[in-house]
């Protein structure tokens, strides 16, 4: 995975992620919010701030599931197939990707 990568909700941009390294497995993005993103900030606000341990996994469940439900995509801006299964956190304006 290199370059820059959609957001979408739909057909709504929610943002673009561009790839500038890789910590194994996870790729580091730098993050611009499109049209889309104010509505779901708040929901990634709820997942970064979600850190440190989790025994048992219930805290990161309940930050993480209401983005999952968001049914969010990644699009390559350079065209090529659409990824629907993957993790991300979004902080500011930097994002951690795996997928």
């Amino acid at each position: 995975m290199s370059g820059t990568w959609r957001l979408m909700r739909g057909d709504e941009l929610v943002g673009s992620l561009t790839v500038h390294g890789i910590d194994m497995p996870v790729y580091l993005c730098d993050f611009r919010p499109g049209p889309g993103w104010e509505p779901v900030r708040p929901l990634f606000e709820a997942w970064a701030a979600a850190q440190g341990p989790d025994p048992d996994g219930s805290r990161t469940v309940t930050a993480f599931k209401p983005i999952l439900d968001l049914g969010l995509t990644l699009v390559p801006a350079a065209g090529g197939g659409t990824i629907s299964r993957f993790f991300l956190r979004i902080d500011g304006d930097k994002a951690c990707l795996r997928y």
